[in-house]
């Protein structure tokens, strides 16, 4: 088994298709002939389990167990897992400094000053001080004077605003 899959690298390499020993295929095509050849063949391949290290692995049930113990493949995947624990372990040693700067808003007032007034589309409310004690709101009207306000709420329809009158 370790023949039909070594020097995966070499592009040119022939290697032998598990589903149907007479096939020859070059490295490079191999991936893809697999795909093809496993619908072609679907009683063998209840008979085959894929390696969970390489996908070009396909191993008779019965033997999966051996091959994942000495597939060539599962240093490469253990290399990697490990060279990210340790790049994982590094970044959490380094210590940040940042701090967040102080918050100014304060939403709960921020909800307070809404509900007092309805929201009016191109309406800006303004504060004024006319005494030291009492502080009145006043609205401002931003709106092109080509703009008017609508006679009707938007989701009364035309036909039904008539009829009511």
């Amino acid at each position: 088994m370790a023949d039909n899959y070594g020097d995966a690298f070499d592009p040119e390499k022939l290697i032998q298709c598990p589903y149907d020993k007479n096939h020859q295929i070059r490295a490079c095509r191999f991936p893809y002939h697999l795909v093809k050849c496993r619908k072609n063949h679907p009683d063998i391949v209840q008979q085959l389990v894929t390696c969970p290290f390489n996908a070009r692995h396909q191993v008779p049930r019965a033997e999966i167990g051996q091959h994942i113990a000495n597939c060539d493949n599962k240093s490469f995947i253990e290399q990697d897992i490990a060279s990210t624990l340790g790049t994982y372990r590094r970044d959490l040693s380094v210590v940040s400094t940042w701090q967040s700067p102080p918050c100014e808003e304060d939403w709960d007032k921020d909800l307070e000053d809404e509900s007092k007034s309805a929201f009016i589309w191109g309406v800006h409310r303004y504060e004024t001080n006319r005494t030291e004690s009492s502080t009145t709101l006043g609205l401002k009207n931003h709106l092109p004077s080509s703009v008017r306000v609508p006679r009707s709420l938007p989701y009364v329809l035309p036909w039904k605003s008539s009829a009511g009158n």
